[in-house]
């Protein structure tokens, strides 16, 4: 079925697999780099968006705001396109002149890191809010600092409430990657893409396209499954006997 990975590039001592795999090694490295990024923004605009000074909230509210609701592909188009023609006139021009893939990598990763990280702010500041308040009341009374207070209390056990909904971000960062393609980032979907302009076959090039994007989807739901089970707050789930307990009392008190 995928026999035309395994043929000759027309115009090179390439396997068009080679294509493939080149592609999908630029799409991890591109939605690693911007996971790290968007993690740190993330959880430090995240802290921002409940702290009790109103300026550094509302900053935090309006970055979250412009990048979670502007779509990814116009941010993409707006680091490629315009901010080049914004910064001064060296420097813009070095940035046009950056030899590929780094000219389009750096826009997608800056677009990527953006956007994920004002979607990660929201969900810290969602397992911040679920908290208790009285430990942050408690914390202030023993005449802890609140930096102190967010990098001891809370931080740590919001993170942990989160873990489900951050392996879903890290999940679409990986699939966001794609849309790098449209400022001519050969990430996976254009590698495909490529294959299948030179080759006419499309099935084949898009179907072990998708393949790989349902494998490296696997293989990253996987780490983040168990980091989420290492990572677990003690008692935050009922064991075997006690869901079984509860079955049972329910079930004796059907009439």
């Amino acid at each position: 079925m995928f026999e035309v990975l395994f043929e000759t590039v027309q115009d090179g001592e390439e396997l068009y697999l080679d294509w493939l795999l080149n592609g999908l090694a630029w799409t991890v490295a591109l939605a690693l780099a911007g996971w790290c990024l968007a993690f740190v923004l993330g959880v430090l605009v995240g802290c921002c968006r409940t702290s009790s000074n109103r300026g550094i909230a509302l900053a935090a509210r309006l970055y979250v705001e412009v990048f979670r609701n502007i779509p990814i592909i116009v941010q993409m188009f707006l680091w490629y396109f315009v901010l080049p023609e914004l910064l001064p006139a060296d420097l813009g021009s070095a940035m046009k002149k950056m030899p590929p893939p780094w000219g389009a990598f750096v826009p997608a990763l800056i677009a990527l890191s953006l956007y994920t990280g004002a979607r990660v702010a929201e969900q810290v500041k969602a397992g911040i809010e679920a908290l208790p308040y009285g430990q942050r009341s408690a914390a202030r009374a023993l005449g802890m600092s609140e930096l102190r207070v967010y990098r001891t209390i809370l931080l740590p056990q919001a993170l942990r409430i989160i873990m489900p909904t951050l392996t879903s971000e890290v999940m679409g960062i990986f699939k966001n990657t794609s849309v790098a393609l449209t400022i001519g980032f050969l990430e996976l979907t254009a590698q495909a893409r490529q294959i299948n302009e030179f080759t006419f076959k499309t099935f084949q090039a898009f179907g072990a396209a998708t393949l790989l994007y349902l494998l490296l989807a696997l293989f990253v739901y996987a780490i983040m499954h168990g980091l989420e089970r290492r990572l677990r707050t003690p008692g935050s789930e009922l064991t075997i006997a006690r869901r079984r307990f509860f079955l049972l009392r329910k079930e004796a008190a059907k009439p």
